[in-house]
């Protein structure tokens, strides 16, 4: 087997675990609530501990580890999230639950910024963009098929049981990791070398563009089953149909968007806003009439998780020799934003407009395609043509 693929495959079912983790406590606040005897509001601040732990944790991470060497980084911190995953399962309070949510966030940031700077480092530098896009499909595949499966283990044999379970899935990638991941020497770059790349003005504007970016889809996202059923008139299982329609059409939209990447990082991550922008602002109109409404959610689909490789490519781009702090913020914008579009869309919904979030989705996501000019100049079309100058620039 080729070395590049097994390593891509390992970090990809790595991701997958982790996202699965992420995303899974939210179906599972009230068997939570009952177990523990708490409201299901306050089951509710798992997630919230483990999004601040990805936020503020993540950066303070890849500083720390900054200098350790990267196999043994990554299978260090998939040990660690393997045992924030093994605290929740057994926890016997909602107290220690918290100290296993933020366990596993603390290695959740580091170990996916690690697994993105690994991807491109193993395939050709024309295939950076497929190889972020291919281990980004770990969390795709964690929303399409993880956290609904998850969610019925829960609902069948208690919410322990998946926590158990992604346990042990993350020792088997833990041991998976050791045994495919080519060994690299720690990174010779410094600490400050890495605080001096985030301070850039490019990198602070790539940030921003993933969190303002990202937090557009999340303003519709998060409350796309009840504008589904209250606007559109589908029922429950049909809601249910449409959002695996949704996850897989994010699947494939991510891997396209990584392969186009490879070819021009700019077109995509503008032709990538533009259609979300576009998007976002017919979802409202939309949304009245099913064959419309179906067909809205299946281009949001496809876009959404679209913005994850040239993004992220925006990071790399400037990044240079010492990307790993940097890429961990951007990790962190993706959950920042996804944290704001929330709010965002919940305060539309709580004045009762729930059908024109997608309005404020479109501003958020043109905000998002503005940026992109700051950071990449119109006379720049693809990450390898600017590569050398970066790589100067960052050793300056």
């Amino acid at each position: 087997m080729n070395k590049g693929f097994a390593t891509l495959a390992a970090l990809c079912a790595s991701v997958f675990v982790v996202g699965t983790s992420e995303y899974l406590i939210a179906g599972l606040l009230p068997q939570v609530g009952a177990d523990l005897d708490i409201s299901v509001g306050t089951a509710g601040q798992a997630v919230t501990a483990y999004a601040l732990g990805v936020v503020v944790g993540g950066p303070v991470m890849a500083l720390l580890t900054a200098r350790l060497p990267r196999k043994g980084l990554a299978v260090g911190l998939m040990a660690l999230f393997a045992a924030g995953s093994a605290i929740s399962a057994v926890a016997p309070s909602f107290g220690l639950l918290l100290v296993g949510r933020v366990v596993s966030s603390l290695s959740h940031a580091a170990f996916l910024a690690l697994a993105l700077v690994t991807a491109t480092r193993v395939v050709p530098a024309e295939k950076t963009g497929s190889a972020i896009a291919t281990v980004a499909s770990g969390f795709t595949v964690a929303t399409l098929l993880g956290v609904p499966l998850g969610a019925l283990l829960g609902q069948s044999s208690g919410w322990r049981a998946p926590f158990a379970v992604l346990t042990a899935l993350a020792v088997a990638g833990t041991v998976l990791l050791a045994a495919v991941l080519p060994r690299q020497e720690a990174p010779a770059t410094r600490l400050r070398d890495e605080i001096r790349v985030v301070a850039r003005r490019p990198v602070m504007l790539a940030i921003a563009t993933t969190a303002v970016g990202f937090s557009g889809v999340a303003t519709v996202f998060t409350y796309i089953a009840p504008l589904l059923t209250r606007v559109s008139g589908f029922s429950a299982a049909a809601v249910s149909g449409l959002l695996l329609a949704y996850g897989a059409g994010s699947f494939l939209g991510n891997l396209t968007a990584g392969k186009l990447t490879d070819k021009s990082m700019s077109a995509t991550v503008r032709g990538v806003f533009g259609g979300l922008t576009g998007t976002l602002l017919l979802i409202p109109f939309a949304a009245v009439w099913q064959p419309t409404a179906v067909a809205a959610v299946l281009v949001l689909g496809l876009l959404a998780t679209a913005t994850i490789a040239p993004l992220q490519g925006l990071i790399l781009h400037y990044a240079g020799a010492a990307p790993t702090l940097a890429v961990s913020v951007n990790v962190g914008a993706f959950n920042l934003g996804a944290a704001a579009g929330s709010v965002i869309g919940g305060a539309i919904v709580a004045v009762g407009a729930l059908r024109w979030t997608g309005l404020a989705g479109a501003v958020l996501s043109l905000i998002g395609l503005s940026l992109t000019y700051l950071v990449l100049p119109r006379t720049r079309t693809s990450a390898q043509d600017a590569e050398p100058e970066v790589f100067t620039s960052t050793a300056a």
